[in-house]
């Protein structure tokens, strides 16, 4: 094998190797301060002991208009015991705002255009959630969104992070 092959090769171990090691938010994690990734849009004033669920999704994502009326009704159940923060990852606003529009809800919805906090998150697919306790520690995570079987868990979820 001739050495520049052998070094694009090593080049190319070492890509993989970084990118593989890269942390993604996970199960036990705290959640990072959101003040500090420029969101736009306000933020909740306090989460300090409240389940929250940070829900990352995008305009083109069909099980993410399936998923608001879902995280709509579990804002409106638990009320203030409850924070639902929707993080939008689309480049533009235009396409958010048209979104919600056709589906409107009641919970808070931020747009990370620098998608600062998508780079420490890394949700694997739209969408993405991450279900804290009162600490702001990631407890569940759900990847995509599959009708009553994931409502079903939201609930079995937040009821166990409630008591």
């Amino acid at each position: 094998m001739n050495t520049s092959l052998l070094k694009i090769l090593g080049i190319l171990l070492f890509i993989g190797m970084v990118v593989t090691s890269r942390a993604a938010l996970k199960v036990g994690d705290t959640l990072p301060d959101l003040t500090s990734f420029n969101l736009s849009g306000p933020l909740p004033a306090d989460l300090k002991g409240k389940v929250v669920i940070v829900d990352f999704w995008a305009s083109w994502c069909l099980p993410c208009a399936e998923s608001f009326p879902v995280m709509d009704e579990l804002q409106k159940k638990y009320g203030d015991r409850l924070v639902v923060l929707a993080v939008n990852v689309d480049e533009k606003a235009a396409k958010m705002e048209t979104f919600l529009k056709k589906h409107p809800v009641t919970f808070t919805v931020v747009r990370d255009a620098e998608q600062k906090l998508v780079a420490v998150a890394e949700p694997a697919t739209m969408p993405t959630s991450f279900i804290l306790d009162g600490e702001g520690k990631v407890r569940f995570l759900h990847h995509g969104f599959h009708g009553d079987a994931t409502r079903r868990e939201y609930l079995t979820e937040i009821d166990s992070l409630l008591k």
